[in-house]
């Protein structure tokens, strides 16, 4: 499987931030934005990833970001010229995705605890696999309805004025191949995009899609506007320090996952500036050198 990270769009709602750097690169607590959704997909086993932006951010991003080596990954780069809807990602990066299935997962959404994400990718095999989260403001999500017998998915709407539940879509979808060929016949919504709901009732019409609710104890943080921005560095904040443990961390990820080995790490880390998140990964290193001694 596949990766997809969108990182696009005007970034309005967090103005005038975003004259500065774009959404996904502003500071959730003490790392960039972009780093938690590439930590939850390495977490995942994912190790090819296509990151899509707008020509002015790239720049920045393949300078962050590099090739993805230093992780023991590989991240391509594709250029989302008008923000036109999330399903567009699918069609910029077809050539990516080639014959395999792909996650699609947004670049402002930050998600905390459970393993519901590594065991959906590990357990996918066909359609396509979304997940649901109660809110108490659904009208401003994609909404999913489940029956209450069998918990199937039974309709999905858009931002809809009247939730039939309150269950939002969050910004992480899997998808087997058929999800490109899917995105080319979709017409613009009135808003002028390419809605991924409209993604996502295709596979319900044909009866392929599943729609796991995340448990009350997961965390899903949207840090879309300046406020949530605020709210998700606090959040992470309080859990690194209560813990003593770090959300978002790719060089961590990709040790535990194997794509790193501990040498490897351990020269990633001696080549970083003094600073509290090299300390944290020190110690992550001589915890893991004493597990395997």
């Amino acid at each position: 499987m596949k990766a997809i990270i969108l990182a696009g769009g005007a970034g309005s709602r967090l103005y005038p931030l975003t004259l500065v750097a774009s959404k996904q690169l502003q500071a959730v607590y003490d790392k960039p934005m972009i780093y938690y959704p590439l930590t939850v997909l390495i977490a995942s086993g994912i190790r090819e990833f296509c990151l899509i932006s707008t020509p002015d951010d790239l720049p920045r991003y393949r300078q962050l970001l590099g090739d993805g080596s230093q992780w023991g990954i590989a991240i391509e780069y594709r250029e989302q010229a008008r923000p036109e809807g999330i399903a567009q990602a699918l069609i910029i990066a077809e050539s990516f995705i080639g014959s395999d299935s792909v996650t699609l997962m947004l670049g402002d959404n930050i998600f905390f605890g459970g393993d519901a994400f590594p065991r959906a990718m590990r357990d996918f095999t066909s359609g396509a696999t979304i997940f649901a989260y109660h809110v108490k403001d659904p009208e401003r999500y994609g909404v999913v309805e489940f029956d209450p017998v069998s918990g199937a998915a039974l309709s999905i709407e858009e931002k809809p004025k009247q939730p039939r539940s309150n269950y939002a879509v969050p910004g992480i979808y899997i998808y087997d191949n058929d999800a490109v060929a899917i995105a080319r016949t979709l017409t613009p919504s009135p808003r002028g995009e390419l809605e991924i709901t409209d993604v996502n009732r295709e596979y319900l019409r044909r009866g392929t899609l599943r729609a796991e609710r995340l448990s009350r104890g997961f965390a899903w943080l949207d840090a879309g506007t300046s406020s949530a921005l605020q709210e998700a560095s606090s959040y992470i904040a309080v859990v690194e320090q209560r813990q003593g443990l770090k959300i978002g961390c790719p060089e961590e990820a990709a040790l535990i996952r194997g794509f790193l080995g501990l040498a490897q790490f351990e020269a990633l880390v001696a080549a970083m500036p003094n600073c509290e998140y090299r300390s944290y990964l020190q110690v992550v290193a001589q915890e893991t050198r004493r597990l395997r001694a």
